[in-house]
Formats: structure tokens, sequence, C-alpha cells
């Protein structure tokens, strides 16, 4: 038996009905640029290298419900971490891009929970 991986992390995506507009939002979170489209369905960011990126895959609007975290009757299927140095410029930053800050916090002083301009939870931890 090898050690060796199976396979390399390259990209989480998200489903949402306007890739191009998702795209933009994390876009400006992360500053890395939106990549040329190769088409209509599927756009990526682009991370200059730095490894694993963000996708956005279209889906109809009829066929997408964003998650209701907490609780299990629309549960959320996985949500990314961004570190911020900073928690409270972090979130002046990500509200002024369209997030909203989630009504639930468990632990505001280490990471905050927020919902993309679609409804997509995502997190800003100190580190």
């Amino acid at each position: 038996m090898t050690d060796a991986p199976i396979a390399r992390f390259s990209v989480f995506a998200l489903d949402c009905p306007d890739p191009s507009a998702l795209a933009e939002f994390y876009s400006a979170l992360t500053g890395w640029p939106v990549a040329p489209p190769t088409d209509d369905d599927w756009v990526e960011l682009d991370p200059g290298g730095a490894g694993a990126t963000l996708a956005f895959q279209q889906i109809s609007e009829g066929e997408f419900t964003p998650p209701a975290w907490p609780g299990q009757v629309r549960p959320q299927r996985g949500h990314a971490d961004f570190a911020v140095p900073d928690l409270d410029a972090g979130e002046a930053a990500v509200l002024a891009l369209g997030a909203r800050r989630h009504d639930v916090q468990p632990a505001p002083d280490n990471f905050r929970v927020y919902l993309d301009p679609i409804g997509h939870p995502f997190c800003l931890v100190r580190g």
C-alpha cells in the first residue's frame, strides 16, 4: 500500500441560478478574478496558482432553495471558511458586498456566520 494521495482537491462548487453574479461576489471577497468563462453554466475564480478554487454552477431558479442553517429541514451541505485578520473589519467589508449576517452566531469572537447574496452560508474566521 502506498501513501500517495488518490486525488488533489481542485474546486469547491456552489449551485446557483446566476453563476456570473455569484462569482463576482466571491471575487470581491477573495480578491481572485473571475476566470474567462468556458460556458454559461459554469464560472470559476482564478486563484493565481494558490491551489483549489471556487466555482459556480448554474441550476434553474426553481431548483435552488438556500439552506436554512441551523436545522435539518433544509440543511447546509457544506460551507466555506475565509480567514481574516480582523473580524470586525471583515464583517464590514462582506456586508458592504451584499452578504447578510446570520442570526445565529455560535462563537462570534472566533468566527462569524454570513449568508452570500443568494443564501449560501460562509464564515469569516479569525486568522
